[in-house]
């Protein structure tokens, strides 16, 4: 492996940026392996494959989690950018372009990771419809310089950009993962310390370890992962020991484990009841504003979560402990007006059973209200293109805040800007936009913050989204399992040093 260049900076020189630690129910997962073999794990995942294995949206998301893809960097516990297929970095003085040095690493297929390849990756995931979450209106360009560098560019000063290139959906795959259709193939294609070999439809998948992985070889022999999106069968399996380790275990299936097998996290995921602010009756800011005045927040989180929650102060919650001592109210909320029996359609999936219980609660308290509301509920999978174009009234999600970059102000553009690629409000408003784009100028980490807390009052004030809870996620591990990851990003699931 290449010893760093010393004048190029070795990571992002930002403040943490969420506060927390990844943990391992045993040894360290990012830590080189030893010689030992610990076998096959079988892992239950949540959420089916519903983009046929694609790295740009949620699917990228389960890559990264079975340890199959891998980006120029990574984010570390505290939220900064460290490297991965990069050793080091340096940005150049225009600030939209930085310089990102490769390490000797190979692709699944055997071929080596070049400068070529990974910026054509990159030029692939720029050109993608829509663009993957983390360069949602962003400009992305990328070319290599030489044999093991490549400069990576924006199109406006970007002090973020080593942040979203730890994103899953900006993953580097060999060159005959693309086709000629725009499509990207994950099998046996990409970096990561497991190899993705055989697709079993939207059921299940099988990855074998991939010995020339430049981290280490992994300690587990491969993953047979499973995707299971009835929360109570995801439990059950672990418990009868089908599975060794499941995501997203159902808060009232905790009872029902062993207490040695569960695991729990604070992270940066809300439950959120998003209005869709372009078609239907929420296009009234009044009747957005009486329904979120009808909503008891409390009772979410004690009727639905059990203690697994807190009800929600904004889209920032707890994980991030730089947030509280930053938020000022919303501003400029509507009256509210009477829903005089006006009917609406609340959809959220049944792959988070603690969602369709949450909507249930929402719609005792919005009839109570005045509303008619009628329930739609499906797997995500299968709700997802209807939740992208306008088919719904509202919408309530689970949605990790930090998840697409580890900054605060991402997932302000792509879910409350008028261009944003998961907005699934629907908002267009200019002074949010305004905000939005000032938040993500500001290059001093404690400014960008304050930034982002006056985006968020903008947007709190306009009542198309009304947070619910702040979430702790729940990770089934069977008692034999050491160095699972229990990460407060949600991107990491197995590691080098998980076995059995």
């Amino acid at each position: 492996m290449r010893s760093p260049r010393p004048h190029l900076i070795a990571g992002l020189l930002l403040t943490p940026l969420l506060a927390g630690c990844f943990s391992s129910s045993g040894h360290d997962s990012s830590s080189g392996s030893g010689s030992g073999d610990g076998g096959r794990l079988s892992v239950a995942l949540a959420f089916a494959p519903a983009e046929n294995y694609s790295p740009y949206g949620q699917d990228g998301i389960d890559l990264s989690r079975l340890g199959v893809v891998e980006g120029l960097t990574r984010l570390d516990a505290n939220g900064t950018a460290v490297p991965a297929l990069a050793e080091s970095w340096s940005s150049e003085q225009d600030g939209r372009s930085w310089v990102f040095t490769l390490r000797d690493a190979k692709f699944q297929d055997g071929t080596d990771v070049t400068a070529k390849a990974v910026a054509s990756a990159l030029t692939h995931a720029a050109a993608a419809d829509p663009a993957p979450a983390a360069i949602s209106g962003v400009k992305l360009t990328a070319q290599a310089v030489g044999d093991d560098q490549v400069k990576v560019s924006a199109a406006e000063t970007d002090p973020v950009l080593p942040l979203r290139l730890a994103n899953p959906n900006l993953a580097v795959f060999s060159p005959k993962a693309y086709g000629k259709d725009g499509k990207v193939n994950p099998v046996g294609t990409a970096t990561g310390p497991f190899a993705l070999t055989k697709i079993t439809g939207d059921t299940a998948a099988t990855l074998d370890r991939f010995d020339d992985y430049w981290g280490g070889r992994a300690q587990a022999s491969g993953i047979d992962a499973k995707f299971i999106s009835d929360g109570t069968a995801r439990a059950n399996a672990l418990r009868t020991g089908d599975v060794d380790i499941a995501e997203a275990i159902p808060v009232a299936q905790v009872a029902s484990l062993k207490k040695a097998t569960v695991h729990q996290i604070n992270t940066a995921r809300n439950t959120s009841l998003f209005l869709n602010t372009q078609a239907g009756i929420f296009k009234d800011a009044g009747l957005r504003a009486a329904a979120r005045e009808a909503i008891d927040t409390a009772a979410v989180a004690k009727g639905v979560f059990e203690g697994y929650a807190e009800p929600a102060k904004g889209l920032y919650g707890p994980a991030l402990s730089w947030a509280a001592g930053k938020r000022t109210a919303p501003t400029g909320r509507a009256k509210a007006t009477s829903p005089k029996g006006k009917s609406i359609t609340i959809a959220t999936y049944s792959d988070r059973p603690e969602l369709p219980e949450s909507a249930q609660v929402l719609q005792q308290q919005l009839e109570k209200a005045g509303f008619t509301v009628k329930l739609e509920v499906r797997t995500y999978a299968r709700l997802e293109s209807d939740l992208l174009t306008e088919k719904f009234d509202a919408a309530v999600v689970a949605r990790n805040v930090m998840l697409d970059t580890g900054d605060p102000v991402t997932v302000l553009a792509s879910d409350f800007a008028c261009a944003g690629s998961y907005n699934l409000a629907f908002l267009c408003d200019k002074n949010v936009d305004k905000l939005v784009a000032a938040a993500g100028a500001e290059s001093d980490p404690s400014k960008r913050q304050d930034a982002a807390m006056k985006a968020e009052a903008a947007i709190l004030g306009t009542d198309a989204v009304i947070p619910l809870v702040h979430l702790k996620v729940v990770t089934g591990i069977g008692t034999s399992v050491k160095g699972a990851v229990l990460d407060p990003y949600e991107r990491e699931f197995v590691g080098t040093g998980t076995r059995r």
